[in-house]
């Protein structure tokens, strides 16, 4: 089976090599070290032993942060390598760890790619965040002994009804995983359902609620507030995707007639839309900036575009809610705990299933909204704005949520370090 899909693989490849290169227009990131994607990087530093970590984007190297931070800490001797297979996953590394880590991108999976791609790095395991299963990579790794983790492992339904199709190819290539730390018992049982050995699959919980936060974000916040003026209602739509940031500005249009100096921030998900989003406001009317343009927020501006990434923590500090796109559209929605653990009350749309674990949490300890159209969107909104104490009680019991269910780093690096 695992034969088939490699011809199958080497048969798209002038098509994948196509898509990357048309993505290259909207993110010009895409054009660059082709070389690493084929399986022939940099060496790295021969002297020193590899600790392979990859995530595939965004989320995935956000999740990894206190993982890593134990690592380079215990282990400053070694080398962290972080691959992604997205720029913006590069660029979030980067901000993270500068120089402390080296990053490449994650070469296709055909075997003389990654063959060529482990001689070069020869790491001494491979820790994959959350659940990528690539068959000729594990294989290869297990061919030459290198272990493969999966970490902070989940499987949504539909995710295993797809690999379910592929029942043979799936059962092969977790058998040659090493170790898989599940979010909860229903990923575990759902990997075991697919093939996975029982005794190597464990319950460590979700390493996202093990984020941290920088020292500094309160005064940051404070100083974000003074920017936006200090007296208003200020709410964020986090992480949007197309076909969101058109019922969220219907919404913001009706909380302006009740809230007059309410000011909306939109962080979509994607840089490429950036420009596209900011011209959408301001065809619908309203008085609208972004960040990068570097202009004076004044009581007159209606909605702010943050236009960078890696700041979202901060400007969640400096609002007074929280809505977490991809959950409008059918995404599977983003990471609600950011929000929940700087104590903001969070807002979701219906269309979780990434992260169904931390909704039903959030929402049973009262810490989060879910709406299903704009009209729900608008009255959850207006609650949340005209009552400080909901606020304040939905902010405290996300914190609290949050900091109950830490721990998962530390049961994850346990397992590590039988590979070190």
């Amino acid at each position: 089976m695992r034969f088939l899909y490699t011809v199958v693989l080497y048969f798209l490849l002038p098509f994948v090599l196509l898509r990357l290169f048309w993505l290259g227009f909207k993110s010009p990131a895409y054009w660059s070290r082709w070389n690493e994607r084929l399986g022939f990087p940099v060496r790295v530093d021969p002297g020193k032993h590899v600790l392979w970590i990859h995530a595939v984007s965004v989320g995935e190297v956000q999740a990894a942060v206190p993982l890593v931070k134990r690592l380079l800490d215990r282990y400053p001797q070694h080398q962290i390598l972080i691959t992604t297979v997205t720029p913006t996953g590069a660029q979030r590394v980067r901000q993270h760890f500068g120089e402390s880590v080296r990053h490449l991108y994650l070469p296709y999976d055909l075997p003389n790619a990654i063959t060529s791609f482990i001689r070069r790095i020869k790491p001494e395991f491979l820790l994959i965040m959350e659940t990528e299963l690539w068959p000729n990579l594990y294989h290869i790794c297990a061919s030459r002994r290198i272990p493969v983790v999966l970490t902070n492992a989940r499987l949504s339904p539909r995710s295993f009804r797809g690999y379910q199709r592929l029942c043979q190819l799936t059962r092969e290539t977790l058998s040659n995983v090493t170790m898989i730390a599940a979010q909860t018992q229903e990923d575990a049982n759902r990997f075991i359902l697919l093939g996975a050995d029982g005794q190597k699959v464990v319950v460590t919980g979700n390493l996202k609620f093990d984020i941290s936060l920088p020292p500094s974000l309160e005064e940051q916040a404070q100083s974000l507030r003074r920017y936006f003026s200090v007296n208003r209602t200020v709410w964020i739509a986090a992480s949007t995707h197309e076909g969101e940031e058109e019922t969220i500005l219907q919404a913001h249009r009706q909380i302006l007639s009740i809230d007059p100096q309410c000011l909306l921030i939109i962080a979509p998900r994607h840089p490429e839309r950036f420009d596209k989003v900011y011209e959408l406001c301001r065809k619908q009317g309203f008085t609208t900036i972004r960040k990068g343009n570097h202009e004076e927020c004044h009581r007159g501006v209606q909605v702010f575009i943050l236009d960078s990434l890696g700041e979202l923590p901060m400007y969640y500090a400096a609002s007074d809610l929280a809505f977490v796109g991809g959950s409008l559209v059918p995404v599977g929605g983003h990471n609600m705990l950011e929000p929940a653990c700087i104590e903001i009350p969070v807002i979701s749309g219906p269309y979780t299933h990434n992260f169904e674990e931390v909704r039903r949490l959030l929402v049973d300890v009262g810490a989060m909204f879910i709406v299903y159209d704009v009209e729900q969107l608008i009255e959850k909104v207006c609650t949340l704005i005209s009552d400080a104490n909901i606020r304040h009680a939905m902010g405290e019991a996300g914190r609290k949520a949050v900091t109950a269910n830490r721990g998962c780093v530390d049961l994850v690096y346990q397992i590590l370090e039988k590979y070190i």
